[in-house]
Formats: C-alpha cells, structure tokens, sequence
C-alpha cells in the first residue's frame, strides 16, 4: 500500500496495527513479536521518508512559483503523518507554510520601498489575501485540528517583527511619531483582527512562544468625569481600544517590534507637554488672574484639569503601546511638568509680599483711613492666592490618583519604581505657602494698630472709655480679610480652618509681646486692654461675616482658649497689687504657670517697679519655683497640659467673662 500511496487505507490500518503492538510490548523478547516490531518501524520510517518526499515534489520551497495544488493523496498522507513519529507532521507543516510564505519575504525585503513602515498596510493586505486563497484551495487537504490557516498567520507574524525591527533599526533617524504611532494603530488592529478569526491555540505550541501578560483594564480612569472617554482627541494620534489581553492572545505578537522606537513617542510628548505649559502661562496673562465676586474667584484653574486629562490620554495611549519601560518614561516626564505646573502656573502668579506700611507714624495709625492702607493686598489678589490655594489641593489629590493608575497600568515588577510623593510634596509647599500668605498679609494689616496700642501713656489712663481706633482698625481688617478668604476657600474647608489656626497662632503670641511694651501701666489701663482684648473677635473669627453661624472647630477654639486666657493672666497679674511681695509672686506661679524668670521679668516692667524692686522680687520668685518631681520629663506639673475637661471649664469662663466685660 505504501509503494501504491494507498494512504488512505494504509491511516486506517497502521493506527490498528500500532495500538495491538503495544500488547506485545513486554514480549519483545520473543524472536518473532521482535522482528514483527522492527517491520513496523521500518514501515513507519518508509512511510515518512515518501510522504515528506511527497510533500516537496507538490510543495517545492524553492523553484517553481506554482506549486502543485491540493490533492486526495496527499490529505491521505496527512493522516497517515498523524500517526507517525510527530516530527513528520511538524515538518510538513513548516515546508508547506514556508513555501506559502516565500513571497512575502522577497516582496517585502528590506531595501523594497514598500517594506517602510508608511506602507505597512500593505503587509497585512497581502497575509489577508494569502489566507483567503489557502482556505478556497488547500482547507480540506489538512486535518482540521492543524489548525493550519492560524499557523500561517501565526507564522507571518514572527517573520513581520523580525523584518520591522530590521528596517527600523536601519532608518531609527526616520522614524517620527506620527508615522510610529500610524504603523502601531494599524498593526494592533490587525492583532484585534486575528483575535476575532482564531483562537490562539497554536501560540503555546510554538518552540520559543510564550502567550503574553495580560495588561490590566482600562477602566476607572484616575479623571472620574472623564470615564467612558475615548482616547485622545488627535486624529494622528489616537489609538484603537485593543481587546483586552484575554481576548487577545495575539496582542504584542507584531507589535513588540515597537518597543525599543517608543522613545521617539516620549520625546513628542515631552516637546507636547512643555508647549502645553507655555501655552498656560501665556493664558493665564492673556486673560489675567480670576477676579473677586466672580464665579472664576477662588475656583481652581482650568488649566490644571487640562493637564491632567492630557495626561490620562497620554497615560491611556502609552499602556496600549507597552507596559514595559516606556511608561517608566512617560512618569518621569510627568513628573518633569508636574513640577513646573506648581512652579509656573502656581507658585510663579502668586502676589509678592512688600512692607509698605514702615513709613507710618504712630499718628496716622489712628486715623483709620491710612489704618486700612497697610493691607498689602487687594481683594483681587486675595482671590487669586485661594485660587492657586484650591488648585494646588486638586493638583495634589489628582496626582496621588495618577500615581495609583500608573501602578495599575506598568508590569508588576517595575510598579515601585514609580513614585510621586515629591510631586505631591511641590503641591503641598504650595498649599503652605498660599496659606502662609494669607497670614502674613492679615498679621501685617494689624500690625500697625498693635504698635499704636504699645506706644500708648497706659499709666495715665483715668476710665476705662469705649472702643480705641486701633481696636476698630484690626477687626475691620478681619472684617475684610476672613470673609473674602473664607468664601473664596468655599470648596476646601479644612486649609480656611488652618488658615484661622496659622493666623491666631501668629496674632495671639504678637499681640502679648505687644501687651509686654505697654509699660508702664496704670490698674485702669490694664482693664482696659483687657477689654480690647475681648473685643478682638478671635473666637468668632471663622464665621465672622457668614450668614450661617458654624460652631468653630474645637482645634481653633482650643488654641484662642489658650492664647487668650494667658493674655488675661498677665492682665490680672499686672492689675494686683505687689505687696506683700509673697502673694504677689505665688499669685503669678498660680496664674501664669510661667517659670521664665524673663516674663517675670516684663511684668514687673509693667507694673513700673524700680529695678531695685524687681531684685528683690526677682529672687523671691526663684525661691517659690516648685521643684519639679523625681522622674519627671525635665518640668513639673507647674507646666502640665490641661485636660479636656479642663479646657472646656476654661472656654466657658472666658465666653462668661468675654459677655460680662461687653
């Protein structure tokens, strides 16, 4: 039957013949079921030797550029290769795909005009017509589970990243990113192609072929009200949503040829994105900074959304391209303008702050006109330090939702290498800054009444009389400062609420090393001062000009508690009398739990004692120091910190007192 090429009964009867000489596998030792072994091998080995012989003859892999058309035999002797040795089969299949393939690779050569990556639409017309031409001609000639069709793709995919590497690597200088990013689109929609017509089940059992990582979804984009968004806005660059790798096993199978030419793609982006800041700043003084009153005032830029939905593009578009060490790139570039976003757009447009209020004399600081002139900033200006204020909080969020996408889109083992705390830290800076502003410019307004009030003749003061003009001065200041930021802050409560914080930490210990210059000064005086003291609003401060009275934070409160209750020891300790000198000093130890002998010190001045008092005076007070304990940090309770409910009997006092004095 094999001298006949009667294959078709020779596949029924070997597979028979096969199966029972595996009965007698253990019997070999008998003469006759050996040699009867050694017949079916040498049949076997004939049998391939004709059918490859067989395959070349109608298949030439070089030569006739016609090859021999399908044929009954030779189907035959594809089941026949199915029951020998799996060699035979894998040969005929690499002959028959190699012969099929033999024109491409001459037409397609390296130095063929048509082989550059603008025409690569080609490639992938001829394969598509090959494949349509082997399924009318040869389908039936092999077994359907060959799966012969994909193994031709599958094959003209290899040969294709070799020959694009090649040439590329020969034209690199060539290459440029709208045509870089045109090849990429068409070959991964020719991967999509191949995943809608096969399965992928020859890729695992190709020598050297391994079936790609899947990236990770797209989904949940780091921009929520970007979801859904096709990628990217630009014709020449935008990409086809590839299938996710699940369904794709053929992604990357020509596409990884790319790879190393990415840089050409990071290169454009940086070049996009350093254009794209320019054209912000140039914005930003076209149109100037968001006025007051206006819905742009306080609200964060639109610049900075821009950005980041730009970045989501770009981000999007470079996970489709590789996971690998590209999106390593692409972060650092992120990075690179990340950081001059806050230093061009942010930090750049902040007010500069200038004293100009040293000229003032301690008379003109009553009148409440010129008063009002030591603001260093308009209202304009104090919207604009909100705004970049809520821009950079929107930057600092957005940018740890980045870095959590860029984590979730690189391969495993390079997510630790992406890391944008110092970014996030740049926005943070600008955060404290603009806050630091908003206190310095308050703290400077008041800083002439507080010099006015320190220059006063205190010990001559006879009654205590009505509001002073330097009291009238310091809350018009907070009258017109803490509304407008407090508005403009609207959408960040919690950096209006430090902004309190900062600015009564500053005015508070201010306003008692002013207390300390008011010397000498009379009993009169003191309750006097006291009264201004009360009258300052601080407590009120976050909701001052609100049409909603919010309670204010316990944080603030604690810290006004605090600061104003010590003012009002120092006042009641300057108001009693220094005789008997013993009183007088347990009486501070008691009110002040101070133990510097130097604030001691200044309150002696207050009370306008001679120095030959204060020696005296000052001896007495270290001898009623108590000692701290045995085991103790370093002070004594004397200094402790009060208890929560210590405060709260505290605030109460003082909100009783601040009533009773108004």
């Amino acid at each position: 039957m094999t001298r006949k090429r009667q294959y078709g009964e020779v596949a029924n009867l070997l597979q028979g013949v096969v199966n029972v000489l595996e009965h007698f596998h253990k019997y070999m030792g008998i003469p006759q079921i050996r040699q009867l072994s050694e017949r079916v091998k040498a049949a076997q080995s004939e049998l391939g030797t004709q059918i490859l012989a067989d395959f070349e003859e109608s298949f030439p892999a070089q030569g006739s550029k016609r090859p021999g058309g399908p044929s009954n035999v030779l189907r035959d002797a594809c089941l026949v290769a199915n029951v020998l040795d799996p060699r035979i089969k894998q040969e005929i299949i690499k002959k028959f795909i190699r012969q099929h393939l033999s024109e491409y690779l001459v037409l397609f050569q390296e130095n063929q005009d048509v082989a550059w990556l603008d025409k690569i639409d080609r490639r992938y017309a001829w394969i598509k017509r090959q494949l349509v031409d082997y399924e009318e001609k040869y389908l039936r000639m092999f077994p359907e589970e060959w799966c012969m069709t994909e193994r031709i793709a599958v094959e003209f995919c290899h040969i294709t990243r070799v020959e694009l590497a090649k040439v590329m690597r020969t034209r690199a200088k060539e290459i440029e990113v709208k045509l870089l990013l045109f090849a990429i689109q068409r070959t991964t929609n020719f991967e999509g192609l191949l995943a809608k017509r096969f399965t992928g089940c020859t890729l695992t059992d190709t020598p050297g072929q391994k079936r790609p990582e899947s990236p990770l979804e797209t989904t949940n984009p780091f921009l929520e009200d970007e979801a859904g968004e096709d990628v990217g806005t630009d014709k020449d660059q935008d990409l086809p949503r590839k299938p996710k790798a699940p369904d794709n096993p053929f992604h990357g199978i020509v596409s990884k040829c790319f790879e190393p030419h990415l840089y050409v793609y990071i290169e454009s982006q940086d070049k996009n994105l350093g254009e794209l800041i320019d054209r912000f700043v140039a914005d930003f003084r076209a149109q100037g900074p968001p006025k007051a009153g206006t819905e742009e005032g306080g609200a964060v830029l639109p610049s900075c959304a821009d950005l980041f939905v730009y970045y989501k593009k770009c981000m999007v578009q470079c996970s489709q391209l590789s996971t690998g060490e590209p999106m390593i790139a692409l972060t650092t570039i992120f990075q690179k303008f990340l950081r001059e976003y806050a230093w061009k757009i942010l930090s750049g447009n902040l007010p500069k702050s200038s004293s100009n209020s040293g000229g003032l004399t301690i008379s003109s600081l009553l009148k409440e006109k010129e008063c009002s002139e030591a603001a260093k900033f308009t209202m304009d200006e104090l919207c604009l330090i909100c705004s970049i204020l809520s821009t950079a909080e929107y930057c600092l969020a957005t940018t740890q939702q980045l870095e959590e996408k860029l984590k979730e889109k690189v391969d495993k083992l390079l997510m630790e290498r992406i890391n944008l705390t110092g970014e996030m830290d740049t926005f943070s800076t600008v955060i404290s800054n603009s806050i630091q502003l908003l206190v310095q410019d308050l703290d400077a307004a008041c800083d002439p009444a507080l010099t006015a009030m320190s220059k006063m003749p205190w010990q001559s003061v006879e009654h205590v009389g009505d509001q002073s003009p330097y009291v009238t001065s310091i809350i018009m200041h907070i009258k017109q400062n803490v509304p407008i930021i407090r508005d403009n802050l609207a959408s960040t409560r919690k950096y209006f609420t430090q902004f309190c914080i900062k600015f009564t930490n500053s005015f508070i210990p201010k306003f008692i090393n002013h207390l300390f210059r008011c010397k000498p000064i009379s009993m009169v005086g003191a309750e006097q001062v006291s009264l201004i003291y009360h009258i300052l609003i601080l407590l009120d401060l976050p909701s001052i000009g609100s049409q909603v009275l919010r309670k204010a934070p316990a944080s603030y409160t604690k810290i006004v508690v605090k600061g104003m209750t010590r003012a009002e020891m120092i006042l009641k300790v300057v108001m009693a009398p220094h005789e008997p000198p013993v009183v007088f000093v347990d009486n501070y130890i008691k009110l002040l739990a101070d133990g510097n002998p130097e604030t001691f010190q200044k309150i002696l001045d207050m009370k306008g004692l001679k120095r030959s008092e204060q020696s005296s005076m000052l001896e007495l007070f270290r001898q009623r120091l108590p000692t701290p304990p045995s085991g103790a940090d370093g002070g004594s309770s004397l200094f402790s910190t009060p208890t929560p409910e210590q405060e709260s009997s505290r605030i109460r006092k003082l909100e009783k007192l601040i009533k009773k004095r108004l």
